[in-house]
């Protein structure tokens, strides 16, 4: 459930955040870098900056106490549930068996 969850907030940043991601620009120092060197940072400054607002998501989820409030859901569903269905049995035994 918890990877679900992971998996659920982080494809949703990347969806929300795609257009907004910019590479953030980095003083140039003396020595030029390589392409592989540029491409290295960069990766680990995407990969960063989707982690650190991933756990900032979940940090936030976490406080809503979801988990809680979607117990409490199932519990009344299933009670109501089990009403409607005790209900419409009852409807069907008397369809089918009427009194003779």
């Amino acid at each position: 459930m918890n990877k679900l969850l992971v998996i659920t907030v982080f494809a949703a940043l990347l969806a929300i955040n795609v257009e907004g991601f910019r590479v953030s620009r980095q003083v140039v120092e003396e020595e030029e870098q390589g392409t592989l060197t540029k491409m290295t940072n960069a990766f680990r400054s995407y990969y960063e900056n989707a982690v650190n607002t991933a756990s900032g998501y979940l940090d936030s989820i976490k406080g809503l106490k979801l988990e809680e409030k979607a117990k409490n859901m199932y519990e009344e569903t299933t009670k109501v549930m089990s009403t409607y269905t005790g209900i419409v049995q009852d409807q069907l035994y008397h369809i089918f068996y009427q009194e003779q």
